[in-house]
């Protein structure tokens, strides 16, 4: 008989949040690994209905536990001794011959199973989590003790890997592993242009300060000014909806601009191929939160969709300025405004835009290679 494929245990902490499909698709499509997942908690299980899912809970203690960690060993929490056994047991039960825990924060919480599990750890970084809370020392520290700990490190953008290197990690263990989007849900379509000014703007993500929603709002109502007929969808929901939906009506073009909350896959896809382009101008935040490559970014790309953004974390990766997007600086909204209305009045030059999107999608992001490159990661992890 053959031998059955090695397990590797994928840790989320939540399994899963719908803005995470891109960590599910990851999952799901390993095929010369058997994946199992551990998460302290469940959600959307019929969005996400892979099994099998173990749930090992919070102690009742955790806030108090937290509190200690921060104001009396002034340190990032830590997984409590009966959490670690049980997902020790469960992995070795499991037989699990690699752990892979997702988001860098995460891994510092769980830093005493990395230690004292007898298989390799490999973690991976997505964006806010290389840089959110480094200025305080005693995380600096735990995050670079969880870094030496782990077997690999696996990251989203070159930008990334270069604060990871900032912080200490050595290069050696750096592994780039992009998004994979699957390009057989996502065909190129041809968009036609529209001649009588009525273009349609599409934006999806959390509705949070990284995703630039700001800056998109100001452009779109400088681009309205000479395209009354413009429109502007909003996919997505957070903390700051109240705060663009008065800004909108600041700017006059409330009526104008549709928010429609989070979208499923499909309803976003139907966006997609609705829309004429695609705003993603994302910024790095206060807290430190920046992009990888935006998800939403690289479908849209996929799909057809001509994409305007920013020259921000592992943007420029992705896009080429003037080749396959259009890149401004973060936070200027007068730069992206003027540069949508340069484009649309040469729509030839769109088209051009959108076809090279889409081939660098093909090129560097497509999902069945993406996975590919991340078994032989974990084969590598395993046998170092």
């Amino acid at each position: 008989m053959p031998d059955s494929p090695p397990v590797v245990a994928a840790y989320c902490a939540t399994f899963l949040k719908p803005e995470m499909l891109h960590i599910y698709r990851q999952i799901t499509a390993l095929e010369r690994f058997r994946p199992i997942v551990i998460a302290q908690k469940r959600e959307e299980p019929e969005r996400f209905s892979f099994e099998p899912v173990f749930v090992v809970g919070k102690p009742v203690t955790h806030f108090l536990r937290r509190f200690w960690f921060r104001t009396v060993r002034e340190a990032p929490w830590q997984i409590s001794h009966r959490e670690m056994r049980q997902t020790r047991r469960l992995l070795d039960n499991n037989e699990a011959q690699l752990l892979h825990i997702y988001f860098g924060h995460i891994a510092v919480h769980l830093l005493p199973l990395i230690l004292h599990w007898h298989r390799p750890t490999v973690v991976s970084f997505h964006g806010a989590d290389v840089m959110v809370e480094l200025d305080k020392p005693h995380y600096r520290a735990a995050t670079r003790e969880m870094l030496a700990a782990a077997r690999l490190v696996l990251v989203r953008s070159e930008s990334l890997a270069r604060g990871l290197r900032e912080l200490g990690c050595p290069n050696e263990k750096i592994r780039l592993q992009r998004t994979g989007i699957p390009l057989d849900d996502l065909p190129f379509r041809e968009r036609a242009w529209p001649n009588d000014g009525a273009w349609r703007f599409l934006q999806a993500g959390r509705l949070i300060e990284k995703k630039g929603f700001f800056t998109s709002l100001r452009a779109f109502a400088t681009f309205q000014e000479q395209n009354p007929a413009a429109t502007f969808t909003i996919a997505g929901e957070g903390p700051m909806q109240a705060e663009l939906e008065d800004l909108a009506r600041e700017l006059r073009v409330r009526e104008h601009v549709r928010f429609v909350g989070f979208l499923s896959q499909k309803e976003l896809r139907e966006a997609f191929y609705e829309a004429h382009i695609f705003l993603h101008p994302s910024e790095l935040g206060e807290d430190g939160n920046q992009e990888g490559v935006p998800n939403s970014m690289l479908e849209a790309m996929a799909s057809g969709l001509p994409v305007f953004a920013t020259r921000h974390g592992g943007i420029p990766e992705a896009i080429v300025d003037g080749i396959s997007g259009v890149l401004v600086k973060e936070r200027d909204h007068t730069a992206l405004g003027t540069a949508l209305l340069q484009w649309t009045s040469r729509p030839q030059d769109l088209t051009r835009l959108a076809e090279a999107g889409a081939r660098a999608i093909a090129e560097k992001f497509e999902q069945k290679a993406q996975v590919r490159a991340l078994e032989e990661i974990y084969r590598e992890a395993i046998n170092l």
